[in-house]
């Protein structure tokens, strides 16, 4: 399993939209805005009502309460029930997007995620250049509630697909199903699905004051329990109706099922939105059974925690004895620099998109005369030039006569050292396209490994140019 770049582009928001409407929990009017963001910075909330306007990007780790929504909260800005609005975004294929909010919650509208879509699609969808990456799943991974007996877990699959059973113990409801097989196949098939509650958990969210912009026609409300007097003024009251009754399918009246197994589609709705905050595309099947924010939200910090441990262990699998692709006479038929400064010994493997080198550090090399002789470690910034190298061969290797260019750094951007490079280790290199390259500037993602372990990485950017 990995972290895998495609030739998919990267997409966000073209223009900016917004919905008015109210939120459920805080029964406060608020105003929703989407708006475009830059590649690679995925989603994020932005609280514009709070001075300074901070934002809260959609990550499992800021997760702080799951009672009745995804709740997340980070140096004390909230933002609730989060997930009816990333399922919209998963599921109309968005990478990047800003969802802008005048209040901690956004509006509940009929409690599914349709009329963001339907927003979203009217502002438009346009692709940006960077290539999308996906996580690409090849072993079972699973978490289980052991106290309400909820379970989640993905297995390998060619795409992205969800499956969800709900079963609460109720005759009312029963035991459902749903799948998605295709994430674009969620407008049709899952976004009307709605929120749903029992009239017994009804019952206990009106006495706490806990659903003040709920109404009849934003949740499903399953009648589990008989309908008292006491209780049906109550909710008449609450829902400001003259009569309330119970339909024959066991649901509270006003409102019509879109689905027969509305409820099940509706927890699945909920698995996207809440599974985007694992902030990397999956490619895997997920099976979720009686899935919840609880749990939703713990296997997608799981898959956070994995995915970032791969990003840094990701270690090319190269065999070193093999014949490489590219020796060092070849390497300086293509590169201009010569001893004491081509760090580069042996490319093995080179396509349109990443390119793997070797460089071999030795006792010899000049540099350690003077870099802590008695306790010698190479310099972070020849191990980043040594990276830039290596994407050197890659930007060069798209023109027919590299003999007859130069390589010149534009920018390197988060450039961070893990481990030190000491001599007799063998530092390997891989540099990946972020965007295509375009009149001759190479914009690319830089790791460098020793000893089975990542010890530097950089967002690099070169341009090639003509010795004139």
């Amino acid at each position: 399993m990995g972290i895998v770049s495609t030739d998919i582009k990267q997409k966000t928001i073209k223009n900016e939209i917004s919905l008015k409407g109210v939120g459920l929990h805080t029964g406060k009017d608020v105003t929703l805005t989407f708006k475009s963001a830059p590649e690679n910075s995925g989603f994020s909330f932005k609280r514009v009502d709070l001075e300074g306007c901070p934002s809260i990007k959609a990550d499992a780790n800021f997760v702080t309460n799951t009672q009745r929504g995804t709740c997340m909260e980070k140096n004390g800005v909230t933002i609730q029930t989060c997930e009816h609005v990333l399922a919209a975004l998963v599921g109309l294929d968005i990478d990047n997007a800003i969802i802008e909010l005048d209040g901690s919650e956004p509006p509940i509208m009929d409690g599914s995620s349709k009329f963001f879509v339907e927003a979203i699609e009217k502002a438009g969808i346009e692709e940006q250049e960077a290539f999308r990456e996906v996580y690409e799943v090849n072993s079972i991974i699973s978490y289980t509630d052991e106290e309400t007996g909820s379970e989640i877990l993905i297995m390998p699959s060619k795409e992205y697909q969800i499956t969800t059973m709900v079963d609460f113990g109720t005759k009312v409801l029963g035991t459902q199903n749903a799948t998605l097989n295709h994430i674009l196949d969620f407008k049709e098939h899952i976004s009307d699905s709605r929120t749903f509650s029992f009239l017994h958990e009804l019952e206990s969210l009106l006495e706490h004051g806990l659903i003040k912009g709920g109404d009849l026609n934003n949740a499903i409300v399953y009648v589990d329990k008989e309908l008292s007097p006491s209780t049906m003024e109550k909710l008449k009251k609450a829902f400001n109706k003259d009569s309330i009754a119970v339909k024959s399918n066991g649901i509270l009246d006003n409102l019509t099922l879109h689905h027969p197994n509305e409820a099940a589609r509706h927890k699945l709705l909920d698995v996207i939105g809440d599974l985007a905050l694992i902030g990397t595309r999956i490619r895997g099947k997920v099976i979720a059974n009686k899935p919840g924010h609880f749990v939703n939200t713990q296997f997608a910090k799981k898959m956070s925690k994995l995915i970032k441990n791969d990003r840094r262990n990701n270690v090319p699998n190269i065999d070193l004895n093999q014949t490489p692709v590219m020796d060092v006479n070849q390497i300086m038929d293509m590169l201009p620099h010569r001893q004491p400064f081509l760090l580069l010994d042996k490319v093995f493997e080179l396509s349109d998109k990443h390119v793997v080198g070797l460089k071999n550090v030795t006792m010899n090399e000049e540099f350690f005369k003077g870099h802590f002789p008695g306790a010698p470690v190479m310099p972070g910034v020849l191990i980043v030039e040594a990276m830039a190298q290596t994407g050197g061969i890659l930007v060069l290797s798209t023109v027919p006569d590299p003999e007859n260019y130069l390589t010149f750094f534009m920018k390197m951007d988060n450039v961070k050292f893990k481990q030190k490079v000491v001599p007799g280790d063998t530092l390997i290199f891989k540099c990946s396209l972020i965007t295509p390259i375009r009149r001759g500037i190479c914009h690319m993602q830089g790791y460098a490994y020793a000893n089975g372990k990542l010890c530097a990485e950089a967002e690099l950017m070169a341009q090639i140019t003509k010795v004139k």
